[in-house]
């Protein structure tokens, strides 16, 4: 899934990556990726550990787990999440989500900590600073397939009332007719596809 969704975006990879860059961590925006191949939609959502569960630092309490657990469920349900036109005859046919860990990062990461530490042991914000560096993100890629694909006019985003902390998503679509970036906001959930295929 992972490969369509790449080949469609390598048209416009400077605009995904300048956007993926912008909002990797801001508070409220997640990154959308859709590309759409014949009846196949694929789909990949990266989102702050804040907009979905409320916090960004590992998981400890037995609260956090079952929050991160509950998040992953909800999010292993795309066509919940992402409201496609029933005309158009949508089903899941793959569906993945889990919380990355900074594990392939935390060498670095440890090191700056390490440095950090020395330089602001007695800095009373520094627990702050730790939360606000985990970045703990969701992600979940989906491929779904449709019997009348032209017939997705529109997504409508029930995401937002899904995961309240939630804003905003910076979302890239790939058509048979290009790529288009939108900004998807919590106070206007649709996007309209009219003209995309």
């Amino acid at each position: 899934m992972k490969t369509l969704l790449f080949l469609a975006l390598a048209v416009s990879p400077a605009v995904a990556e300048e956007t993926r860059q912008v909002d990797a961590h801001e508070h409220g925006v997640g990154q959308l990726d859709i590309a759409f191949d014949d009846k196949q939609i694929a789909i990949e959502l990266h989102a702050p550990g804040a907009d979905i569960v409320g916090f960004e630092y590992a998981a400890e309490s037995s609260e956090d787990r079952a929050a991160v657990d509950a998040a992953v469920a909800k999010l292993a349900v795309p066509l919940d999440l992402f409201v496609l036109p029933a005309v158009a005859k949508c089903s899941v046919v793959q569906a993945s989500a889990a919380l990355e860990s900074e594990d392939a990062h935390e060498e670095d990461h440890s090191n700056h900590d390490k440095e950090h530490k020395d330089e602001h042991a007695d800095h009373a914000d520094h627990e702050k600073h730790e939360d606000e560096s985990g970045h703990t993100e969701f992600h979940a890629e989906y491929l779904l397939t449709c019997a009348e694909p032209a017939a997705v006019s529109e997504i409508k985003f029930a995401y937002f009332d899904v995961f309240p902390n939630a804003l905003e998503l910076e979302v890239q679509v790939v058509s048979n007719t290009g790529a288009n970036a939108f900004e998807v906001e919590r106070d206007n959930p649709m996007l309209d596809l009219r003209g995309m295929f």
